[in-house]
């Protein structure tokens, strides 16, 4: 399903809040009012302006249209954080081509389950990158994916059958504008698929208007002007890097700074370089550049907002933000690819910022229980949103009815409750509860506990198989210090002093150097339980 028909309710509800345009035209607009503006600053290459991000755009439009690529069909990307992916993403644009940004670490099996289910007719990729073979890992499963017509490489220097290179894509007179077909905004333009912590993974389709709401409600939430620049570490593969590194210069205010790999280092001489003034990261990421900046005295003046999710977030990382950062308001925000950030930060009060996921900005929330009725606030439940930001729906029809009520709000599979202050706070995973002799027990209860211990940098919660009670808790630990070591009894007496209940003290402690993560930074619980399961 490339074409997901709105349904009347929704059109009518969200339809004028949306802005009926789409990224190439803003592109092609900036493109003629502010052609040598920067639009994405970059680490180790010249900055890319606004017009020469259009014109190698326009300059591959032709190319797509001389390989006969037509309106709705999937182009898929699997490439850094390169200049290239927002030209790739205009034209297409442009064109009423579907783009299916795929992370860089997928393999194999990972990467046949989502072209097939695309049904990707042309692949972008390096032909290698780090120590990843991306060309002969993709020419093996050629034979297996019929529809893939065409394979590009970037910035490559080999000549390979049945292979094109992007740079003599682009080597071509750019096509006029004014002459491109006109293209649906509630139409697809984007193919994500989801984590799959727990399973295959399920492709999410947005719309130009879907995408473009999204980061309108963070413009207006975070006052964000034209003077404010992006730092975008996240995969521009992944819903935030693809939103606020390619997508958001063209099409909100902020202009961007994309960071090819992760180092707090780095980012940090890039924001005194740059003046970067925002960034929107993972628990990992703000825990490292709070670490490098201690390290070297650095206190960033020119940051002003850090949007803190994608993982649970310790309240005490964010009040540390407040003491080593000079200006910058450090958040805690809460979404998913289906419905990104449901809700903002609370940026003028740092306990709230610190304790709750935030308030909800242009999105409906209700917390709903087994039987889909709506609790009290203070009560736990299981999360629901709908917004104009929200995806048109997955690309399986019954995927896509059992994840929404009647009435049209996404069951985000979070559970969490409404505070006193309207804040939303997520408790739990839906399907991360431990159930230990009938007893639901929160996973991030126990993981907010152990956060606590001066020791212990990070722990993940998770079930394991228990002979009389079906199942018992394991904590999965990283030490802030390599040489110290807790038991499970240490463990436990740290629990019992916090004051946690007797049955969620963890039965078994592993250390370990570092966690399974998706893109986004979330651990993924799914292959810890299965380690649990195999031993």
């Amino acid at each position: 399903m490339n074409h997901s028909p709105l349904s009347p309710a929704r059109l009518e509800r969200d339809g004028p809040t949306w802005r009926n345009t789409t990224i190439a035209i803003e592109a092609f607009e900036r493109a003629r009012t502010r052609p040598n503006d920067t639009a994405i600053f970059l680490e180790s290459e010249p900055d890319a302006t606004y017009g020469s991000i259009a014109a190698e755009a326009r300059c591959l439009i032709g190319a797509l249209q001389d390989l006969g690529l037509n309106s709705g069909d999937v182009v898929s990307f699997q490439i850094p954080n390169w200049r290239e992916g927002a030209a790739i993403d205009i034209a297409c644009a442009a064109l009423g081509l579907v783009v299916n940004p795929i992370v860089p670490i997928y393999r194999d099996a990972e990467l046949s389950f989502i072209l097939d289910d695309a049904a990707t007719r042309l692949m972008f990729i390096p032909d290698a990158y780090r120590s990843i073979d991306y060309l002969s890992m993709l020419q093996s499963l050629r034979p297996d994916l019929p529809g893939l017509d065409y394979v590009v490489t970037l910035r490559s220097d080999k000549d390979v059958p049945d292979v094109l290179r992007y740079e003599s894509l682009v080597d071509r007179e750019p096509v006029d504008e004014t002459m491109l077909p006109a293209v649906d905004p509630n139409a697809v333009k984007c193919r994500l698929y989801t984590s799959g912590t727990t399973g295959f993974p399920k492709a999410v389709l947005h719309s130009h208007n879907t995408l473009i709401r999204i980061m309108d409600n963070s413009a207006e939430h975070g006052d964000i002007t034209t003077d404010d620049v992006m730092i975008m570490p996240s995969p521009i593969t992944h819903i935030t890097g693809y939103g606020s590194g390619i997508n958001a210069p063209f099409v909100g205010r902020a202009r961007s700074a994309l960071m090819e790999r992760w180092d707090a280092n780095a980012c940090i001489d890039l924001i005194n370089k740059i003046g970067g003034t925002m960034t929107v990261g993972a628990t990992p990421f703000l825990q490292e550049l709070l670490d490098a900046a201690e390290q070297r005295g650095e206190r960033l003046p020119t940051m002003r907002q850090f949007s803190c999710g994608g993982a649970a977030v310790p309240p005490q990382l964010v009040l540390r933000a407040y003491d080593v950062l000079e200006n910058c308001r450090t958040v805690r925000v809460y979404g998913s690819t289906e419905a990104p950030i449901i809700t903002l930060g609370w940026r003028e009060n740092s306990t709230l910022a610190a304790t709750t996921d935030g308030q909800p900005y242009g999105y409906e929330v209700r917390i709903l229980d087994d039987d889909g009725v709506e609790v009290a606030d203070g009560v736990d439940g299981e999360i629901a949103a709908r917004g104009p930001g929200m995806f048109l729906g997955y690309a399986d029809p019954e995927q896509h009815a059992e994840a929404h009520t009647e009435d049209g709000f996404f069951l985000t599979g979070d559970i969490g409750r409404r505070t006193p202050e309207g804040a939303i706070l997520i408790t739990d995973r839906k399907k991360d509860i431990i159930i230990r002799g009938g007893e639901n027990l929160s996973a991030k209860e126990i993981e907010d506990c152990l956060h606590h211990h001066p020791d212990i940098r990070e722990a993940a919660i998770v079930a394991m198989p228990h002979e009389r009670l079906g199942e018992g808790v394991c904590a999965f630990l990283i030490m802030n210090t390599p040489d110290v070591s807790l038991s499970q009894a240490d463990v436990a007496a740290f629990a019992n002093e916090r004051g946690l209940a007797r049955q969620k003290f963890p039965e078994r402690v592993i250390q370990v150097d570092d966690l399974p993560r998706t893109p986004s930074g979330k651990v993924k619980k799914d292959i810890l339980r299965n380690q649990l399961r195999e031993a």
